[in-house]
């Protein structure tokens, strides 16, 4: 295959296109202290001594803090089963089942994840999934105009900042306006999220009517651990609802790769982007499973696809798939009161010395306002032993002294003591 370069007359005619003076103008939004310089690529290294550089790295990370950290992704337990079963040959099958003769194990994982996650949200479809959680914000934004053919977004305080950031990146240069608040009038939706990024519980039933009274439909990000013991999206009329999937069998993972869930309502199942598995008959009256409304899809339809999602995350998915499966309905509950009860009792500790700013009810998550900084105290309890929490103002969410802090199933009451005492100390020093 040739390479034909460009010539300097075509790179001059695509700036000019474009109204850009230079290619070095392109990244002027970079700052130069994070610009490349220059490669400098080192002499090769043998086999074993890569393998000794790579562990003296490795050994520097910390793996004995006890985590507190939250804000979307969480410290949940994933039983042995999950890595075990998911790690079998069987499910390293060719990426794409557009084939169903030959992906049959592939579609039935996709279906069942789908039907899984139904009955958790209380929705009547869900797609294969998608890439995490902050990806499936802004997709149920665009399914929304699409749905409504308004331009209009609106964004609830009470979604997360860093998805709330993406999305308007995503729809920087689309003609979308967005709005902050909780006014549906000529929006294409709400977007809400429950809990709240701060932790706080809300009801958004109330919130459904209003937007349906006015055309717009409601989109709720909610956290699927809660769904134990809190009101699903789909009992609050929500028309789509989204999660970040991470805490249903995946563990932190550096950051990925998480998982994007996605439902809505069967009125709208045709504007959902992503594939859909179903269940069918063959001629022999056996059962079979097959990708279905593939028109929506970007294979087929190329541009006027529902979205550029043509893809999932189908291991993750099939985590999730197996997490639900191990946990059972009962086994869902006895973790979301794990992490409430526990919540609970930390937050009693520490409101000895901080002020707890959520207004409402909590979940397992809540936000304290700290005597110091919030960034120093976090930086400081490392060397206690614990990841503290996440301090709120570097993210626009708070005061200096607000930390977010998620409590799950995993501690235990000793950590929760010694945490209280160490976060005290160095909080009040």
């Amino acid at each position: 295959m040739t390479w034909t370069p460009t010539t300097e007359n075509d790179e001059r005619a695509m700036l000019d296109t474009i109204g850009v003076e230079s290619v070095d103008n392109l990244f002027e939004t970079i700052p130069e202290s994070l610009r490349i310089k220059g490669v400098d690529v080192a002499s090769g290294l043998s086999e074993m001594a890569v393998r000794k550089k790579l562990a003296a790295i490795g050994q520097r990370n910390r793996t004995d803090l006890v985590c507190f950290l939250g804000g979307g992704v969480y410290d949940h337990f994933v039983p042995a089963a999950v890595d075990a079963l998911a790690s079998r040959g069987e499910f390293a099958t060719a990426y794409t089942p557009y084939q169903p003769e030959c992906a049959q194990g592939t579609l039935q994982a996709i279906y069942e994840y789908q039907s899984a996650i139904c009955r958790l949200t209380e929705m009547d479809f869900a797609n294969a999934s998608l890439y995490d959680g902050g990806t499936a914000v802004f997709e149920a934004a665009i399914m929304a105009l699409r749905i409504t053919r308004r331009d209009r977004v609106v964004c609830h305080g009470s979604v997360n900042p860093v998805h709330r950031q993406l999305l308007d990146t995503h729809v920087a240069n689309l003609g979308i306006e967005r709005l902050d608040g909780d006014d549906p009038t000529d929006a294409a939706c709400v977007i809400v999220q429950n809990p709240a990024f701060n932790g706080t519980i809300h009801d958004f039933s109330d919130l459904a009517k209003r937007c349906h009274d006015a055309g717009a439909l409601l989109v709720v990000s909610f956290y699927p651990t809660s769904l134990g013991l809190l009101k699903t999206p789909g009992a609050m009329g929500a028309d789509i609802a989204i999660a970040e999937g991470q805490g249903l069998g995946m563990p932190l993972s550096f950051g990925g790769p998480y998982l994007g869930i996605m439902t809505t309502r069967k009125k709208y199942v045709r504007k959902m982007p992503g594939r859909i598995g179903a269940a069918t008959e063959d001629d022999q009256g056996r059962r079979g499973y097959v990708l279905t409304l593939q028109a929506r899809e970007q294979h087929i339809r190329r541009d006027k696809a529902m979205s550029n999602i043509c893809s999932n995350e189908a291991l993750c998915a099939l985590r999730t798939l197996m997490y639900l499966s191990l946990m059972g309905k009962d086994g869902l509950v006895e973790v979301a009161r794990h992490c409430h009860s526990k919540s609970e009792y930390l937050k009693a500790k520490l409101e000895a010395f901080a002020s707890v700013v959520n207004a409402g009810p909590t979940f397992n998550e809540f936000t304290v306002r700290l005597p110091r900084d919030a960034e120093t105290v976090a930086r400081e309890a490392i060397g206690e032993g614990f990841l503290a929490g996440l301090p709120l103002a570097s993210l626009g969410a708070g005061e200096p002294g607000d930390l977010l802090i998620a409590v799950t199933e995993q501690r235990t009451r000793d950590e929760l003591d010694q945490f209280a005492a160490a976060l005290e100390k160095i909080a009040c020093s």
